[in-house]
């Protein structure tokens, strides 16, 4: 059992910072290593302009559920989705395709590789942009 905030031991896998959608205002965690937890509640433009800025060029990178994946493809603000598929039984929760018109047709597969235990297959935006 791990005793560090987030579930894990005091240093977390990111080393960079986490820009957390919530409706619930938070102070920043600040954890080793270069992890800050940032909590923004304005929106997903919001904390994609914030993810941007702190990287600093580089790529940003989209975790979370179903809902705040939804919320960024509808908006057509993911270039590419990168899905690891396990045989794990969780429970129920949302689809990850649900809610999203013909939105998921503006992607391709462009990787499938089998690894023992799970599948993973990159996808990438097919259709252009639209401002």
């Amino acid at each position: 059992m791990s005793s560090g905030a987030g579930g894990w031991d005091d240093e977390p896998p990111y080393h960079h910072p986490v820009f957390v959608l919530t409706h619930y205002p938070h102070a920043p965690i600040a954890m080793l290593d270069g992890t800050t937890f940032h909590f923004v509640t304005d929106g997903i433009p919001a904390a994609l302009e914030r993810a941007f800025a702190a990287a600093g060029g580089r790529d940003v990178r989209l975790g979370g559920g179903a809902s705040a994946v939804q919320q960024y493809m509808r908006a057509g603000l993911v270039d590419e989705l990168h899905l690891a598929i396990a045989p794990v039984l969780l429970g129920s929760d949302e689809r990850l395709f649900d809610h999203l018109d013909d939105g998921w047709r503006q992607y391709r597969y462009v990787e499938v590789i089998g690894v023992p235990g799970a599948t993973h297959v990159r996808l990438e935006r097919s259709v252009p942009k639209t401002a």
